[in-house]
């Protein structure tokens, strides 16, 4: 291959795409030849993680404009990927088809927050934010707005809803790695931090871009595959994001004779839950659909909040990739939120009908208890079986489970080759990880360039502020690794928590920094500050106080009350004070302007 790794892309991603398939092949081969499954699983993430370590490994750089913007050189088509990676979490491929499983239809807030959310991105934010020409959010911040106190303030919300989100990612590959090598939770999050930090420890956003594109192959691969087999087996039809209809209506039948949503669980198990929400409930109530409205407002404007998706539109050529870039990030995300509510379906079909030899309601708890992945998944605390009513036979209200699992067991559940749980083991770990790459790296960059080398000491020079970076990357993944150890709350739970602590203190200040010359620093200042308050003081007060919610304003949607404040704090201080000068108001008149050379060209 000659010439610039940009220029081959296409040759090197296909050929490790091709690679991957024949990898696949190769553990379906060793499987046929009795290679146990606990080995394949080993070999799937192992070799997949060896894989992104190579990448991180070969995009080490001491280049500053390498580390935090990867050159400013990702085509559209490939941020795009890398975007889709990074946004396709834990939460998207590991949580979000259990929150359906589990909580019906409901949970599609969350795949229409997410999705919506990108509307936003496109249209109010990232095109003017790469035209701005910063590295970091914070960066945007303290630029616009003027001073340190506005930077600082972004840097204190983007670290707070930050972490929140890595914890979940932690979460996710701990689950992983327990499942797949059969250790504890606790170790399992170590294991996936190291995988983590070896894939963006070295090489920053340039290792962490070309890392996310291979994850995103990985994790497409393996979300797809188990549910186009299911469907077809099943009889659904060759596409099953379009025909899964019947299963829906089949499961309506079984929730009935089974009793879900009368029939109520007597016993309780810490993280599990069993099935008490019928599969396609309608939103039936003014509340369900308030609730269900509140919680897309929040998903969609911590979506347009979040730094680690923000950065990723730092890194394209120019303002116009900026915007095409998001266009691919759309397709490339729509092709596992389509699919999700099928593969929710067809997995509980799998255990609801006894008609299928893979069904298990009903039958003798001995022999259920007998089965293999009814036993590794109990061995490593995450699933349960109690005979409450002492018959002997295990009813809906007796099968306990949690989540987060439910993608990751579905391959054993139905039935499929062990290769297939082994490579859904592995796209799993490919997403949470591409997620915690990028949150990590939000974090340690905001720390880095916005505290350390804007506040502390501006004149650091280039290896100081690298090394500085370096070392918060593995103490703030340590904190996290910690902190997701302690299991605190669900992935879909820690998720919501990190867009709402987002959109209370950063929403407003970036789009009102775009489409808004009036507003100032103190302004800014006071939308961040008392925004991320406001949120925060509600969340402890629903959530650990015992407070009634406000209009069902839950702990899941504080962001509603953080937005809130931040608007009214942010519009009211602004037209109180001073307006900026003009230099600044010509400044937010050119990010407008969608051609031409980025506002801060000159300044790193």
């Amino acid at each position: 291959m000659n010439g610039r790794f940009i220029d081959n892309l296409p040759r090197v991603y296909g050929l490790y795409t091709g690679g991957f398939i024949v990898f696949i092949g190769l553990m379906a081969v060793l499987e046929q030849m009795g290679v146990s499954a606990d080995t394949l699983g080993i070999l799937f993430v192992a070799f997949t993680i060896a894989i992104y370590a190579g990448i991180g490994w070969l995009s080490r750089t001491m280049q500053v404009d390498a580390y935090y913007v990867a050159g400013r050189e990702v085509p559209a088509l490939y941020n795009g990927m890398a975007t889709a990676a990074d946004w396709m979490s834990g939460a998207s491929f590991v949580a979000m088809a259990g929150g359906v499983y589990f909580g019906g239809y409901g949970y599609l807030a969350f795949i229409v927050g997410w999705t919506g959310g990108y509307v936003l991105v496109n249209s109010l934010l990232a095109p003017y934010l790469r035209k701005f020409g910063c590295y970091t959010v914070p960066d945007f911040i303290g630029t616009r707005y003027g001073g340190n106190l506005a930077r600082l303030f972004a840097v204190i919300v983007l670290v707070v809803a930050s972490f929140t989100y890595v914890t979940a990612q932690i979460n996710a590959t701990g689950t992983i790695a327990a499942r797949a090598l059969q250790i504890p939770f606790e170790l399992g999050v170590w294991f996936g931090l190291l995988g983590i930090l070896l894939c963006s420890m070295l090489g920053g956003m340039r290792a962490v871009t070309w890392t996310q594109v291979a994850q995103y192959i990985v994790l497409i691969i393996a979300y797809l595959v188990p549910v186009f087999w299911m469907s077809n087996v099943q009889g659904f039809g060759l596409i099953p994001q379009f025909s899964y209809g019947g299963a829906v209506e089949r499961i309506g039948e079984l929730e009935t004779l089974q009793g879900v949503g009368t029939l109520m669980p007597t016993e309780s198990y810490a993280g599990m839950r069993a099935l008490t929400t019928p599969h396609a409930s309608a939103l039936d109530s003014a509340m369900a659909s308030w609730k269900f409205v509140t919680l897309v407002l929040v998903l969609m404007a911590g979506t347009a909040s979040l730094p680690h998706i923000l950065m990723r539109y730092f890194t394209t050529p120019s303002v116009r990739d900026a915007r095409r870039s998001v266009v691919w990030s759309l397709f490339f995300i729509f092709l596992l939120y389509f699919t999700a509510p099928a593969l929710a379906t067809f997995t509980k079909l799998q255990i609801m009908d006894p008609n299928l030899a893979t069904g298990i309601i009903g039958k003798s708890i001995v022999e259920v208890q007998t089965l293999d992945w009814i036993q590794k998944w109990s061995n490593v605390g995450f699933l349960a079986i109690s005979d409450s009513n002492g018959d002997g036979l295990l009813q809906i209200n007796e099968f306990f489970m949690r989540g987060d699992i439910v993608v990751l067991a579905t391959p054993e559940i139905a039935g499929l080759p062990y290769v297939i749980s082994g490579l859904v083991a592995a796209g799993g770990m490919a997403a949470a990880m591409s997620t915690a790459d990028g949150l990590l790296l939000a974090i340690a960059n905001a720390l880095s360039h916005d505290l350390y080398y804007k506040i502390i000491d501006p004149n650091a020079d280039t290896r100081t502020r690298l090394i500085v970076a370096r070392i918060l990357l593995i103490i703030i993944g340590a904190g996290g690794a910690l902190v997701a150890s302690l299991k605190l709350s669900s992935i879909l739970g820690a998720v919501a928590w990190a867009f709402s602590f987002a959109c209370s203190g950063l929403f407003f200040p970036l789009v009102l920094g775009v489409w808004w010359k009036r507003a100032n620093r103190q302004g800014a200042v006071a939308g961040m500050g008392l925004g991320f308050l406001a949120g925060s003081a509600y969340l402890y007060q629903v959530r650990f106080v015992g407070m009634e919610p406000w209009l069902g304003i839950d702990h899941l949607r504080f962001g509603i009350v953080g937005m809130a404040v931040s608007l009214v704090a942010m519009v009211v201080v602004s037209l109180l004070t001073e307006e900026p000068d003009a230099e600044t108001q010509a400044m937010v008149d050119e990010i407008r302007v969608p051609g031409g050379a980025t506002v801060l060209e000159q300044e790193h």
